[in-house]
């Protein structure tokens, strides 16, 4: 393995970590007004939705069983559970619902 390869890892490392420290560098001690924190906390939820929305259109079995995971991951995120819970969640109602079908 040549030298560049550790030079591209130690410039992987250093362009991943400056993007976190920054922040926690600058707002030590602060809180962020409550907007920032709601688009925060809702955060989880947009990427899962971005995660799930798509791989639906590319199941090639059934697609009931993309759209009852969704509904499933849809109903569970809506009561506000742990985005945790909502994929293992979806992930038992599908088993469930396997069994039955």
């Amino acid at each position: 393995m040549g030298s560049w390869y550790w030079w591209m890892i130690l410039g992987m490392a250093v362009v991943t970590y400056i993007p976190r420290a920054i922040p926690l560098t600058f707002l030590e001690g602060r809180e962020l007004p409550e907007p920032v924190q709601n688009v925060l906390r809702n955060i989880p939820y947009a990427v899962l939705g971005a995660l799930i929305f798509p791989a639906i259109f590319f199941i090639q079995e059934n697609i009931w069983f993309g759209v009852i995971g969704a509904l499933a991951a849809f109903g569970i995120a809506f009561t506000g559970a742990n985005v945790m819970i909502v994929v293992l969640g979806s992930i038992a109602v599908l088993a469930v619902f396997s069994v039955f079908i």
